[in-house]
């Protein structure tokens, strides 16, 4: 039988594949688009996996709290402290960034949704914009999840 920790751990790593998983193919999704149609269907796509690291991050940190608690490492461990240290800098760039430029983005789809297929020129250069801040997110995932799975220090 497996004990309980085997179960958060398994609960753990689900929900870290919830939160990454969608991190990763969004901007891939929205970065295919080359048309106005095609942009407008990216980002309902993109709105409907939204849920997914919503209820991943609830999970991953009941979890990984439960997991400190169980096992009894606390914060006494430097790789723990810099993870968390990074997940927060990237949910500050996710919900601090990236957000806001894609709710102005959203809006100009929306925009010119009634105006023809063909992506106006500043609807682009603000998705250039953002290509940068979410290739930091991805970055900062991977060194969240390297830790996570290494434990280096």
């Amino acid at each position: 039988m497996i004990s309980l920790f085997g179960w958060l751990l398994v609960f753990h790593i689900l929900a870290s594949i919830a939160v990454i998983g969608p991190a990763f193919v969004v901007p891939v999704i929205r970065r295919s688009a080359r048309t106005v149609g095609q942009l407008r269907f990216a980002f309902d796509v993109t709105n409907k996996l939204a849920i997914l690291p919503k209820i991943g991050g609830a999970v991953l940190i009941i979890t990984g709290v439960w997991l400190m608690i169980i096992t009894k490492m606390g914060l006494s461990q430097m790789w723990l402290n810099i993870s968390i240290l990074l997940s927060l800098l990237m949910v500050a760039t996710i919900e601090g960034l990236i957000g806001p430029r894609m709710k102005k983005i959203m809006e100009i789809v929306s925009i010119s949704q009634n105006k023809g297929d063909e992506v106006p020129s500043e609807l682009g250069r603000l998705m250039k914009k953002i290509i940068p801040i979410e290739t930091v997110s991805q970055l900062l995932m991977i060194a969240i999840t390297v830790l996570m799975i290494l434990k280096p220090f």
